[in-house]
């Protein structure tokens, strides 16, 4: 217990001294839905209090967490907008998202998602969305792994729906090309600055040898590796991802720093030792993007200042406000 408490202090400290975005209310509103940073100041008042608790013991309990919390935003997101339908569990009409190729075997911290919601409902019963609750636990992992805050633009309310083609269709895949992932960028109205600065959170967190084998043994499907691939990077990533079996072994997104927050990430990328081919894409395939990687490598205050208003645009994605859709009292099913 001594320890929960010291890493909550030291959290909340970090809360403070990290990097913090604070734009007046109207910034976040009108064009967004309506979405702004004290949505629950009357309705729910600790609700980020309580969703930062939770997280930080989550992630006091398996430091993987922080990356796997703000990757179910990400997916989440890119599905029907930040609706909280990546949450859904298959029932009746409904069939879950947790079941596309981005998210089998894949997504994970669904129950760390249940004990926020058990927490929020037992302080506010059917107030704060999943929605709302995926993007504040992102946040808080940027922060906890020592990455900037910022003011979430809260007030989204949740899907009665999920689209398990969306998620198939919608998301970058590990082995995609540089203009592939683009398009899937710009289809949700984010850009290439986005797209690279987002890119950035690979600085935290692993990845599984089925995610990039293939650039290992058969990048262009000629038996060859990835030339691209820092050879003795290559080596040590073989050792771990044979050319068959092994699919759930992990690999750091960032050799250097899984488990900070930080811009080694694009140091790595201009050293060729970006683990998935989307992120090495970034360095070796187009100017325009190369300069971001050169800059944010250079300048982990400016990555920053780009991470926080690509997540805030990001989080901002066809939100359900207003009568739209519902507040959840579960996660994983919709209101009876």
């Amino acid at each position: 217990m001594a320890t929960t408490r010291t890493f909550l202090v030291l959290f909340s400290l970090a809360c403070s001294l990290s990097l913090c975005i604070c734009d007046d209310e109207s910034n976040y509103g009108g064009g967004e839905g309506n979405l702004f940073p004290g949505f629950y100041r009357s309705s729910c008042p600790r609700a980020e209090e309580i969703v930062r608790s939770v997280v930080a013991q989550a992630v006091a309990r398996e430091a993987r967490m922080a990356a796997s919390l703000m990757r179910l935003h990400f997916h989440d997101c890119f599905v029907q907008g930040c609706d909280g339908s990546l949450l859904l569990d298959s029932s009746g009409s409904i069939v879950t998202e947790k079941g596309s190729n981005p998210n089998s075997n894949s997504a994970r911290g669904f129950d760390v998602v249940d004990q926020i919601k058990a927490a929020l409902e037992n302080e506010c019963p059917g107030t704060v969305s999943c929605a709302d609750l995926l993007t504040l636990a992102a946040r808080d992992s940027s922060v906890l792994t020592g990455g900037p805050s910022w003011m979430v633009p809260l007030g989204r309310r949740d899907s009665r729906s999920a689209s398990l083609s969306g998620s198939n269709n919608n998301i970058p895949a590990p082995n995609n090309t540089f203009n592939t992932i683009l398009s899937r960028f710009t289809n949700q109205g984010l850009d290439l600055t986005d797209l690279v600065a987002l890119s950035g959170s690979h600085t935290i967190g692993f990845s599984r040898c089925t995610s990039f084998r293939q650039r290992l043994y058969n990048q262009s499907g000629n038996g060859s590796p990835d030339i691209t691939l820092e050879q003795s990077y290559a080596t040590n990533l073989r050792q771990r991802c044979p050319p068959s079996g092994g699919d759930q072994n992990l690999s750091e997104l960032d050799i250097n720093s899984a488990g900070k927050f930080d811009n080694s990430y694009f140091k790595n990328l201009i050293e060729n030792m970006g683990l998935l081919n989307t992120d090495q894409v970034l360095f070796s395939s187009k100017e325009e993007s190369s300069e971001l990687v050169k800059k944010y490598a250079e300048d982990q205050e400016e990555f920053f200042e780009q991470f926080v208003e690509s997540m805030i645009k990001m989080g901002n994605l066809s939100p359900l406000t207003g009568s739209s859709g519902e507040i959840r009292k579960n996660c994983r099913k919709i209101n009876s």
